[in-house]
């Protein structure tokens, strides 16, 4: 038996019709319900089954509807497209919009054979948004057959969320914490990376020699990198601790990057830190040459454009406008970023209890200090991170200095003066780097042998500050917060330690008022125990209008959680000792999204503890000053504040001497002058270096025009969020949901549909439960794609959307089919908004795409629906251009139209669309010489994957609707 159906016809099978594809052989049918997804693809074997050939049935004359018919029935199919004929074959099936301006990176990625990328975008512009789009094309082209994403631990729940709810990909976590779960489901001799083709997977863990192996052995065709800068070696660097693993991420990336069939994505927002060789090798991982090339040249940064992508917020912020090639501004973007930080600095003075307290602790540690200086350098060394310690605790809290002082410092069992520093630096310093911050926030120990007894009498006196009686910096923050929450802000109160953040928690509770909800997320909880403990206090607190809600949180929390939809302020509780520190606090709420056009800061600082005062005029304020210059951030190396810091505590412990040492006194504030000075010399030349980096390696390989036509091809055939949500809207209340506004984000509603139809509610009740289709409990529908159980997601791929969608489009379809039908194929309407009859048909479109690829060619057949329409009879109609006949969808009608008149009326155009079958193949040729110079044109950069491109029009094209717009006022017939 031969195949008698070419790729694309239709055949009638199983009392349905459905689209033949390319996969068929002569005795195996692969088909997809017309108007169907990829899930409901079957086999038919027309040996045993009955398969015809099959055209599309005419819309009936007599299943007229109202203006409202042809809009609906538009929307439901756009929205039930998973697989479109444009280029960028993901987008159809993804729970996200992307901005205009992230879609610059995927059509980078699409002009490169094998994709070598990093993308260096600011913080909160959406680089997780970019890299998703480009694994989510690369897996729907077939390019790759798995993905893994290298990310720090604290992050991974994230990243698995991300690739879920918005790119429907679902990734396996590989930490130390799953790692045996998953080996002991695991055939003889199979990798884990074999049975699970998606992957996200802790850095830490997989560089060991032990794991990293097997990884590069079986590695996926993509690996996602995030924040990349931590996994470079700097060549000129001693070697410590962190230093270290950084060869080990290193050694293990360069592995991975070796196979030069494998795609491979690195992101950071600071990709450039200062050391020239640390950013060369970061590039040497994209692509070999540029470690060595000029960057300065020609040739050198025509190289870099077509693999680095970094822009500031500045340069997105109004991103396409009509001199970027829009028809008009309705494509226009203003993205929603805050439009700065508000900086507000509040000074506090200790109680005299307090200040009693210091200045005994400030001079225990002198004493302690100096003796140690003469018992050796590893004594000094231990001495010295003791003093750190308690100082800092002290001005944190009550708490943290009582167990500072209660608990062994963590460099007393040091060997030597190097153990010391490896030992008492990280708890004692504040990195910038964010693959440290975890478990950084516990209070540091500083007792050392032979001082028990003194400091636990000093741990007694702390304990007995705690409250805002004695605490004076703690009554001063309930003042701010309730100023805050007066002018309906959410703020993130961020501490140094966990034992200041429980405290502060505990102390704050009933004092902000009844409504007020207080939550503390600490190191104590594990990542995902974060982000439930911070949507349960959201949820306390009631939707995001009304909510008065306070998050305590340490710097657990200060990277990689999204926290903008639900907090718009940032208190700085503890300075941080590195201004970075307090850049990557505030990037939680200031970033995309956030609704607030300004966020507030307020930064907390003691006016006589001689610690806060000196660290907020050198390194905070100079910071806030270069990113307001400059526009970014520009990170502070870890060496240098700590110069200045310590600077700033040796100045402190000689003060704590008496002043019986004026001379030395007078040294030491010439050291912190000195050391301050050079900061800022070192700190300004880092500016200068970034701003011409920034300038050098813009992004200028694809341009806005570019862009700006791709953004009007994809919405034109997927429409927008704001169809979706018209469309969800308009349905539901055709079919007898009761909606009531959400009150939340914009657009958030809620949906009673247990009176919908019950072919609807069966359809309904897996995805949102019996309870919402039985009882009538109200359905959320949401905004966010990242929704509860029980909820919708207002994007077209969220399933209750689906659903809806497939409903109206089948109710439609069918004539005979009972009940509600609130999309019709048919309608006559009077109306003001025409002067001439007017004909508008919902056309379908199939296309035939044979597209080449790394892999071999591959034969597909897409969908498209258009809107034709013409004035005057179909024998002499008159064309109207594309956006006359989409503008017929708002006619609204301006008086009732008789049944009879209107169904003898659609009977004669019914009967004379013959004389249109020519211009409606040859707009569907003209369809597939578009699509073909848009495919050519996302890939015009690589010849081997454009030749042998081809897409072809199946006829005849369906014709899905027919509506004919009578004018009000000229009386004309059906004749």
């Amino acid at each position: 038996m031969t195949l008698t159906y070419s790729a694309g016809s239709l055949v009638s099978a199983r009392d349905r019709e459905w689209v033949v594809l390319p996969d068929s052989t002569p005795d195996m049918l692969v088909l997809r319900p017309l108007g169907g997804s990829d899930d409901d693809i079957a086999a038919v074997f027309p040996a045993f089954e009955d398969v015809k050939g099959a055209e599309f049935a005419a819309p009936s004359p007599t299943d007229l509807g109202d203006q409202r018919a042809a809009g609906l029935l538009r929307s439901a199919l756009r929205i039930g497209f998973r697989s479109g004929a444009g280029p960028f074959r993901s987008l159809a099936g993804i729970a996200v919009e992307p901005r205009a301006y992230q879609l610059v990176p995927l059509l980078m990625a699409l002009r490169q054979k094998t994709v070598r990328m990093l993308i260096s975008d600011d913080v909160g512009i959406g680089k997780t948004i970019e890299a998703g789009l480009i694994a989510s094309e690369l897996l729907a082209q077939g390019e790759t057959k798995g993905l893994a994403v290298l990310c720090s631990p604290a992050l991974a729940e994230q990243w698995q969320g991300e690739l879920r709810t918005k790119f429907g990909i679902d990734a396996e976590l590989v930490l130390a914490s799953t790692v045996s779960r998953l080996e002991r489901r695991l055939d003889l001799g199979q990798s884990l990376f074999d049975k699970h083709p998606n992957v996200v997977v802790s850095t830490d863990f997989i560089k060991s020699p032990r794991h990293r192996d097997d990884f590069v052995r079986h590695c996926p065709g993509l690996v996602i990198v995030d924040e990349a800068h931590t996994c470079v070696a700097v060549e000129d660097a001693t070697v410590s601790s962190k230093t270290s693993q950084n060869q080990l991420r290193y050694e293990l990336l360069r592995r991975v990057a070796e196979d030069p069939e494998r795609h491979l994505l690195l992101v950071t927002a600071t990709p450039h830190s200062g050391k020239e060789s640390a950013f060369r090798n970061l590039l040497g991982l994209v692509r070999p040459e540029l470690a060595k090339v000029d960057l300065d040249s020609e040739a050198g940064r025509v190289l870099l454009a077509q693999h680095f992508v970094q822009r500031k917020r500045a340069d997105i912020r109004q991103y396409l406008t009509k001199k970027d090639g829009l028809a008009d501004d309705s494509l226009a973007e203003k993205t929603a970023f805050p439009s700065d930080r508000f900086f507000k600095d509040e000074t506090y003075k200790l109680s005299p209890a307090y200040r009693a307290l210091l200045d005994d602790a400030i001079g225990y540690a002198s004493e302690r200090v100096e003796a140690a200086g003469s018992q050796g350098k590893r004594e000094a060394r231990i001495a010295w991170w003791s003093a750190i310690a308690l100082l800092r605790s002290l001005v944190s809290s009550p708490r943290a200095a009582a167990q500072t002082l209660t608990t062994r410092s963590a460099a007393a069992v040091a060997a030597n003066a190097a153990e010391a520093d490896k030992l008492g630096a990280p708890l004692n310093s504040d990195s910038a780097d964010s693959d440290v911050l975890e478990g950084m926030d516990v209070a540091p120990g500083a007792e050392t042998d032979g001082a028990g007894s003194r400091l636990a009498a000093l741990a007694q006196r702390a304990t007995a500050l705690e409250g805002p009686g004695e605490d004076l910096k703690l009554k001063d923050l309930t003042r701010h917060l309730k100023a805050l929450l007066a002018d309906g802000y959410s703020p993130i109160v961020f501490c140094r330690y966990i034992p200041t953040a429980e405290y502060v928690a505990d102390q704050l509770q009933g004092k902000l008022g009844a409504r007020t909800k207080i939550a503390a997320v600490t190191g104590t909880l594990s990542p995902q125990q974060r982000i439930e403990r911070i949507e349960q206090l959201a949820e306390e607190a009631g939707d995001h209008k009304a909510a008065r809600r306070v998050l305590i949180a340490t710097d657990c929390l200060s990277e990689g959680v999204n926290l903008q939809h639900l907090f718009d302020a940032v208190v700085h509780y503890d300075l941080a000792w590195n201004p970075t520190r307090h850049d990557q606090r505030e990037g939680r709420v200031d970033r995309y999204g956030q609704k607030r056009d300004e966020v507030r800061v307020i930064t907390l600082y003691g006016a006589d503890n001689g610690i806060d005062g000196k660290v907020l005029e050198v390194l905070i304020k100079k910071h806030r000053q270069i990113r307001k210059d400059l526009g970014i951030s520009v990170s502070v190396p870890d060496e240098m504040s700590t110069g200045v810091t310590d600077a700033i505590v040796e100045w402190l412990l000689m003060r704590g001497k008496g002043g019986t040492e004026p001379d030395g006194l007078f040294a030491v504030d010439e050291v912190l002058d000195t050391r301050a000075a050079e900061l800022e010399s070192d700190w300004n030349s880092a500016a200068e270096r970034e701003k011409a980096s920034r300038s050098r390696f813009a992004q200028r390989s694809i341009h806005p025009q570019e862009v700006a036509r791709e953004v009007a091809a994809i919405r034109d055939t997927l429409g927008s969020a704001g169809e979706v949500r018209t469309f969800v809207r308009d349905s539901l209340n055709a079919l007898g949901a009761v909606l009531r506004d959400g009150g939340g984000l914009d657009g958030d509603f809620t949906a009673e549909v247990s009176g919908t139809p019950a072919g609807l509610r069966d359809a309904l009740a897996p995805v949102v439960g019996s309870d919402a289709v039985e009882t009538g409990k109200p359905v959320p529908f949401r905004t966010d794609p990242a929704v509860a159980r029980g909820e919708a997601a207002l994007v077209r791929t969220d399933p209750v959307v689906g659903a809806l969608a497939t409903h109206i489009l089948n109710a439609a379809l069918d004539a005979q089919a009972q009940g509600n039908r609130p999309a019709r194929r048919c309608g006559v309407i009077t109306t003001d908004a025409v002067q001439s009859r007017t004909t508008l048909l919902l056309v379908r479109y199939r296309f035939h795409l044979t597209l080449p690829s790394r892999t071999g060619e591959k034969q597909l057949v897409a969908e498209d629906v258009r809107l034709l329409a013409f004035q005057g009879s179909p024998k002499n109609a008159v064309w109207l251009p594309q956006e006359q006949a989409a503008a017929l969808l708002a006619a609204q009608a301006s008086g009732n139209t008789d049944p009879h008149f209107g169904e003898r009326t659609m009977t004669r155009i019914l009967g004379q669309l013959a004389d249109i079958s020519g211009h409606l193949e040859a707009h569907g040729d003209q369809l597939a010489a578009e699509l073909d110079d848009s495919h050519r044109r996302v890939r015009k950069s690589v010849d081997e994957i454009v030749r042998g491109l081809r897409v072809r029009a199946q006829r005849p094209a369906d014709i899905l609707g027919a509506y004919v717009y009578l004018p009000a006022t000229t009386g004309e017939t059906a004749v």
